[in-house]
């Protein structure tokens, strides 16, 4: 039977779930440029991206919203404590799910906070939320995992409300320096995307199209790292120490998403985006 590449990400996430959770804490992804150059931690510089994102859909007390790809739980906790409103965070990987639920009660935001384990191509269709039931969908570098990226978009539309916003931040592949065809960046991105199971890695306008197409006004498109190099919370000095981690036979996966990173960090074509994008009222 063959592997869909579904199933291939939720199987990544259970031997880099726990390598990820050991070397980041909770909070995953990227941070704010500005913060982290004020000298902000990785965490507190993640906070100030997330602060950013809740801004701009306007989220509120009483509001609901879905974080796509949850994984620890870190952010959609933090989104529900800053708006007052409820996250409902959602993984394929029953591991991330019970990391997240434990966060939310030592945080004493269960009633707000609350981790789904969904199926594998759920994505597609968010079937479990009716047309127009939410304020806010999200995701934060999760999308990039996804071989449909499209249905995705699609189905947020869907389930939002007439005025409500589509935010997500994600890793996405640019032309960079002296390199600028796709045929000279893919050397570099191949190797992340092999290695980390990830179907495609897209670009800032690929995202915007296929929000546009499924109906969005995009009122934000922008790339965080502009004309410069992104290595947000992980240099090449490897301070948070991914080449030394250790926990049995899958230390290779860690060290060679650390390796491939850095090779296309350095040659500036992998960067991460941010989006905000619109359903009309």
């Amino acid at each position: 039977m063959n592997t869909t590449v579904e199933q291939q990400v939720r199987e990544y996430y259970d031997h880099a779930g726990p390598a990820y959770h050991a070397l980041m804490g909770q909070f995953w992804h990227h941070g704010d440029l500005e913060a982290e150059r004020a000298g902000l931690s990785p965490e507190d510089a993640a906070k100030a991206l997330a602060r950013k994102q809740i801004d701009a859909a306007g989220l509120r007390p009483g509001g609901t919203g879905l974080d796509f790809g949850s994984g620890v739980g870190g952010t959609t906790v933090y989104m529900a404590e800053i708006s007052g409103a409820n996250v409902v965070g959602i993984s394929n990987n029953e591991w991330l799910s019970a990391r997240a639920r434990e966060y939310a009660a030592e945080q004493g935001m269960s009633e707000r906070a609350a981790f789904l384990t969904v199926g594998d191509e759920d994505y597609k269709s968010l079937i479990a939320w009716p047309d127009g039931s939410l304020d806010m969908v999200s995701f934060y570098e999760s999308v990039c995992h996804l071989p449909d990226k499209a249905a995705f978009f699609a189905a947020a539309f869907r389930t939002l409300k007439p005025g409500a916003c589509l935010v997500g931040v994600d890793w996405i592949r640019r032309p960079f320096g002296e390199y600028q065809s796709e045929e000279q960046i893919a050397p570099f991105i191949g190797p992340v995307q092999e290695v980390i199971s990830i179907p495609e890695l897209g670009t800032l306008d690929e995202y915007r199209e296929m929000m546009s197409a499924s109906g969005f006004v995009i009122e934000a498109a922008e790339d965080l790292y502009p004309d410069v190099e992104c290595w947000g919370s992980t240099p090449p000095d490897d301070g948070q120490g991914w080449g030394e981690y250790t926990a049995g036979e899958n230390d290779s996966v860690i060290h060679d998403g650390k390796r491939v990173l850095d090779a296309a960090r350095a040659a500036g074509v992998f960067s991460v985006a941010r989006w905000v994008a619109r359903k009309p009222g």
